[in-house]
């Protein structure tokens, strides 16, 4: 190798050990608190583990916070944010103040109140929700075991879900809902932990707010039922099996972390809806665990309810009574329906005095409070009984035509669709 090689190596080599020096200088002037005195950390005492996790904050029971919320299962918790005491002390500053939970004014308030519901609505007196609800907060004080769930369930649209809200506003009860939609997830165990969530929230209810409280799951038959030719899931087991548990031990809820003896809650009752229990598991339906209240509003039911509906337009008991009798064996919703079919005559003319449908969205665009101003038609006895007339001849064409059998019919014996017949 000749002497301008030598030279070119050795002189790549002294640059490399150069850089190499610099850097490691570099790093041990950032990393070690004497040789930097604009560490924030300088003067601070070095705190030992309390646990596996280098936090050192603990939880109600004294262990390590952040090991226990990393273990509960599916852990979604966003409840912690920046508080002084729950996390490391380095995440807590002056600038946002020692309690910075951004996200609590935001999150979504689970309870529901009925301030929608204005007016002098009819409780029939039958309905048992009112006294479920007594008797479980004093099942304390009485000498026998109280169902935790109360079934109702009758025929559609009778008022089963309207007629609890009602009471539900009458008492000042501020309920967790819950729908037949969330009985059923893409991942295991979901529905069951968040109805042991829900519960758990309801319970939190009535200790912080010091509120009446309870958990509604709606139309649970069609969430849970076992209908002719539909599966049931894990999902529907792990559901069935949770309100079971909360049944027989509704004060200890586990939503995933270890069971604490002090983790005692409030007992609230759990209200359910549905149009035929026959349909769910018998062992969740039976006596001590679920009392069943079937809803068939009587005839002088009807009137009450339906007057009180329609006492804001003049209508007469008289006239009520008359509406009754003209479309009997009907649903409750189809005499709230008959408002609605009736203003649909007035529609149509106001559309035409302005232009039009296709004048609307220039209506809608024109409007500062992007509304529509309409003034509902006054109901009379004759426009209610013409509704009534054409929303039964709607349902004759239903049953009568059945479009779906000649729509269908190559779809038929094994693996037909579901609900056609």
């Amino acid at each position: 190798m000749g002497n301008y090689e030598q030279h070119r190596h050795l002189t790549a080599g002294i640059h490399f050990c150069r850089r190499r020096a610099s850097s490691l200088r570099s790093s041990l002037s950032y990393s070690s608190p004497s040789c930097s005195s604009s560490s924030p950390r300088e003067n601070e005492p070095v705190q030992e583990r309390l646990g596996p996790s280098s936090w050192t904050a603990k939880d109600s029971v004294g262990e390590d916070y952040l090991y226990r919320l990393g273990k509960e299962a599916d852990n979604m918790n966003i409840t912690v944010g920046a508080r002084q005491g729950m996390i490391d002390s380095v995440f807590v500053g002056d600038f946002l103040g020692k309690e910075a939970d951004i996200v609590f004014a935001y999150r979504q308030k689970v309870t529901r109140s009925f301030e929608h519901l204005q007016g002098d609505y009819y409780i029939a007196p039958a309905f048992l929700v009112l006294t479920h609800i007594v008797k479980n907060y004093v099942a304390e004080q009485l000498d026998t075991s109280v169902p935790l769930i109360l079934g109702v369930w009758g025929g559609k649209g009778q008022g089963k879900t309207f007629q609890t809200e009602l009471i539900f506003k009458a008492m000042g009860v501020e309920p967790v809902i819950m729908s037949a939609g969330e009985m059923e997830s893409e991942r295991a165990g979901e529905p069951g932990r968040l109805i042991r969530d829900r519960y758990r929230t309801a319970a939190q209810v009535v200790k912080n707010q010091g509120k009446l409280s309870c958990l509604m799951i709606n139309d649970i038959d069609a969430g849970i039922g076992r209908f002719e030719n539909t599966q049931m899931t894990v999902n529907n087991q792990i559901v069935v099996g949770t309100l079971m548990n909360l049944a027989d031990n509704p004060t200890q809820v586990s939503v995933g972390q270890d069971w604490r003896e002090g983790d005692v809650i409030k007992r609230v009752p759990i209200i359910v809806t549905g149009n035929d229990f026959s349909t769910l598991w018998a062992p969740l339906i039976r006596d001590g665990r679920m009392d069943k209240f079937y809803w068939q509003p009587s005839r002088e039911d009807l009137i009450n309810i339906v007057y009180r509906m329609y006492s804001k337009d003049g209508l007469s008991r008289v006239d009520v009574e008359t509406i009754v009798d003209k479309f009997p064996n009907q649903a409750l919703d189809f005499y709230g329906a008959l408002k609605s079919r009736a203003c649909d005559e007035e529609l149509w003319k106001w559309l035409e005095s302005n232009g039009g449908p296709e004048k609307l969205n220039e209506i809608f665009r024109q409007s500062k409070k992007k509304t529509i101003d309409f003034n509902p038609p006054e109901q009379t006895l004759t426009s209610l009984l013409k509704a009534g007339t054409s929303l039964v001849e709607e349902q004759k064409m239903v049953t009568k035509m059945r479009l779906s059998d000649e729509y269908m019919k190559k779809q038929t014996g094994e693996g037909g669709l579901i609900g056609l017949s």
